[in-house]
């Protein structure tokens, strides 16, 4: 252990004496909280604003004064196409996303149409590619459906009928997700960053320590040493692992202050990240960072160069890096097996304590098992190529 520790403040100094590279890692670390916050908190806060204009842009605003006078009772207001002098103007505004609302498109024989009960035509144009006029849709749509439930109680209660035939039910929606819950839907993100965080954390150190001290020529006289192989390999995987638990502290921290720079009051009263957040991601990270670190020096001891290194381990950076997308492209829910695959277990674990929800151990052994698991193996191999390089 005392030889395993000299070889692990040795690596650790290694690495921090590289002021560039390390400068490299913590600057995105340390950024990322603020700027993804602020760039989420500004969309969301751009269809906010959007929403309180009450602005619905209309053509052939003249063609229906009866739907025109229905919409302006709800406290809409009715602006022309901006920026465009006809229909195709403004649909091409749309398609090159320079258009931040959809059209409601009114026909000429609208009134003529509703007079002889007759259904006219009226077209809501949007382009699904742009989302913030897409998302305007859902609320011109409401304005309609009001207008036609609107017109069938007067038809009826013209005709003697008692309107409440038209809902011969009663619906109440009851929404069984917290406050914390529905703002994940827009945060989901945010764990897949802290695992990327531990692994480019711990990348450079992990072939920088293998690779490039073979590159270098350094590693050889080192195993030279009247020091045990095992301890060598634990030294420098213990300060891999801890530079990658390193930064992910730094990720997950900087997701606090960064919630002060929050544009949206939505996504301000519902995310709620604190220091046991902080805590409860960089303890699920601990399994990882030992998996990560292990299997990264593996890849990289047979390599003989740095860049060669860097090749291997772009395997381990896409699997890990797409493994969080298997919970957003499975729509049956979150499945057993995810809390066994490593950067998956760690995703699926996070959202929760986004959600607010408690962890039970059951939940959290699996990670551990496994990335200790993988950690010992890879380490194993590790220590058996150095006993090899030195016996040739």
């Amino acid at each position: 252990m005392r030889q395993a520790l000299i070889v692990f403040a040795k690596e650790l100094n290694d690495a921090l004496r590289d002021r560039r590279t390390l400068l490299r890692i913590l600057l995105p670390a340390l950024l990322m909280g603020p700027l993804l916050l602020t760039a989420l908190s500004g969309l969301i806060a751009s269809f906010e604003a959007q929403a309180e204009k009450r602005e619905v842009v209309v053509e052939g605003r003249d063609n229906g004064p009866t739907l025109v006078n229905f919409i302006e009772r709800q406290t809409y207001t009715l602006v022309g196409m901006k920026g465009a002098t006809n229909r195709e103007g403004y649909e091409a505004l749309l398609r090159d996303g320079k258009a931040t609302a959809p059209m409601l498109v009114i026909p000429k024989d609208f009134e003529a149409q509703l007079l002889r009960g007759e259904a006219p035509v009226v077209e809501v144009v949007s382009d699904s590619a742009n989302q913030r006029a897409s998302a305007g849709v859902g609320m011109i749509k409401g304005l309609l459906y009001a207008f036609n439930h609107e017109r069938a109680s007067l038809n009826l209660a013209m005709r003697g009928v008692s309107v409440d035939l038209l809902e011969p039910i009663d619906i109440q929606e009851r929404d069984l997700a917290s406050a914390q819950a529905r703002a994940t839907r827009l945060t989901s993100i945010l764990p897949m960053f802290i695992i990327m965080a531990v692994l480019y954390g711990a990348l450079t150190a992990a072939l920088d320590s293998t690779a490039g001290e073979r590159e270098r020529g350094s590693l050889e006289p080192l195993l030279m040493n009247p020091v045990p192989h095992g301890a060598l390999v634990a030294g420098k995987w213990g300060a891999v692992a801890l530079l990658g638990m390193a930064v992910a502290l730094l990720s997950s921290l900087s997701f606090v202050p960064a919630q002060w720079l929050l544009k949206s009051d939505v996504l301000q009263a519902q995310f709620s990240f604190g220091l046991p957040e902080v805590l409860a991601f960089w303890l699920l990270q601990v399994p990882l960072a030992a998996g990560l670190s292990g299997l990264l020096m593996a890849l990289a001891i047979r390599s003989k160069s740095f860049k060669e290194a860097q090749a291997g381990s772009a395997l381990v950076v896409t699997a890990v890096s797409l493994a969080p997308m298997v919970s957003v492209l499975n729509p049956g829910g979150e499945a057993p097996w995810y809390l066994w695959v490593p950067g998956l277990a760690q995703n699926t674990l996070m959202l929760q304590v986004l959600k607010g929800e408690a962890l039970r151990w059951s939940q959290v052994v699996p990670g551990v098992v496994v990335g200790f698991a993988l950690a010992a193996v890879t380490l194993a191999y590790v220590a058996r190529s150095m006993r090899a390089a030195v016996a040739r």
